[in-house]
């Protein structure tokens, strides 16, 4: 596993092996990035152009019917496959290996210091008794992994490791919907790592007059806010809180007499009448910058930090037109829109216009894409 990659690898792992062999494999074939969020199942398959760069080959979004995933959680399994198997088909592609990601808050990870040189079985067996202290749950009710991160930042003789330990039946629902839709699970990913590692591709903070700085990444999804706080490379801060474009779409439907669909469709595509403008949009819009500098404020009064150099603005209402230069007039901090695909090659197929609307709110897709190159 590359750094700071969770794989829930079958050697690590204590549940049925049959069940284990079939699903994790600790290097990915060939793959499709899958994300299953709120609203939408988003697909992204990526291709190495030449040695160090990539083509988008295909991607597809696919919306799924109101609550079949809530907070993370599969809440309806036929109509989650069922998504799962149009998206693919809407994709294009033969390649059925899917990289899967659970929500962060499925996810307990910590990191811990540990004697740099230990053997594979030793650190094993260290990472299972640390574990013990921190999982709520029988370690028999977990997959637990973990992934050395590197020599601990003030002592030469340990090393970082980062653990992390899911529910076993957080897992088995994704792979259930998967092979329900005649697709295989080949990879178990966490949101928050699949996203970091899309934002590492932009290079946003790798430069050397770069070095020290904060830069938030901020998802604004359908239902939930996420706020993840990057410093060299590394996670310092995690926030997530209640809000997100359905609350827009909600207005939408309220003010206009439409369907939840139909209002989905006004929202993304325009033609809505004048005055949603003034009336409904940017008072969302206003209301989201509220947002971002309240979780801000909270990053500042629980870390040593004050400040933020820049925030990375991710999400399907990133696409919102506009929406970084009024979250920077209201947080006082550059805002730029994500877009991970911006130093990469895009097939024909692809429309660029498309790509550079859907990009923002793929940065997780992409991220679960990119294991296919894992060394």
């Amino acid at each position: 596993m590359a750094k700071g990659k969770i794989n829930f690898d079958a050697s690590k792992l204590k549940f049925d092996p049959a069940v284990l062999e079939r699903i994790f494999k600790p290097k990915a074939p060939p793959l499709i990035g899958a994300d299953l969020s709120s609203s939408a199942i988003k697909m992204v398959e990526l291709a190495e152009a030449s040695k160090g760069l990539y083509r988008v080959e295909r991607y597809a979004i696919e919306p799924l019917p109101k609550d079949s995933v809530v907070d993370g959680n599969i809440n309806n399994l036929d109509t989650v496959s069922d998504a799962l198997k149009r998206c693919h088909k809407r994709l294009g592609t033969n390649i059925k290996n899917l990289a899967l990601a659970l929500p962060n808050a499925a996810v307990i990870s910590k990191k811990i210091l540990v004697p740099a040189g230990q053997t594979e079985e030793e650190l094993e067996y260290q990472v299972e008794t640390e574990a013990n202290q921190y999982i709520p749950f029988s370690l028999d009710e977990v997959n637990l992994d973990f992934q050395v991160l590197g020599p601990a930042p003030n002592n030469p003789e340990d090393v970082e490791v980062l653990i992390a330990a899911s529910r076993k039946e957080k897992i088995e629902d994704r792979v259930a919907a998967a092979e329900a839709a005649g697709l295989k699970a080949t990879v178990m990913d966490v949101d928050l790592y699949a996203a970091q590692a899309a934002f590492e591709l932009m290079g946003i903070g790798a430069a050397d007059d770069e070095k020290d700085q904060n830069i938030a990444m901020v998802d604004v999804g359908a239902t939930t806010m996420a706020v993840n706080v990057m410093r060299n490379g590394q996670s310092i801060y995690l926030r997530e809180q209640p809000f997100g474009g359905n609350e827009l779409t909600q207005e939408i439907q309220n003010k206009f007499g439409l369907t939840p669909e139909e209002a989905e469709v006004a929202k993304r595509d325009g033609g809505l009448p004048e005055e949603y403008e003034t009336e409904l949009l940017q008072p969302f819009v206003d209301k989201m910058g509220l947002e971002i500098a309240r979780a801000l404020h909270f990053f500042f009064s629980s870390t040593p930090y004050n400040s933020v150099a820049q925030i990375v603005l991710s999400g399907g209402c990133a696409a919102i037109p506009g929406v970084d230069s009024a979250i920077t007039r209201r947080t006082q901090v550059p805002t730029l829109v994500a877009n991970p695909f911006l130093n990469m090659d895009v097939s024909p197929k692809i429309k660029p216009k498309s790509l550079a609307q859907d990009a923002p709110s793929l940065m997780v897709a992409c991220g679960l894409a990119l294991r296919r190159f894992d060394p």
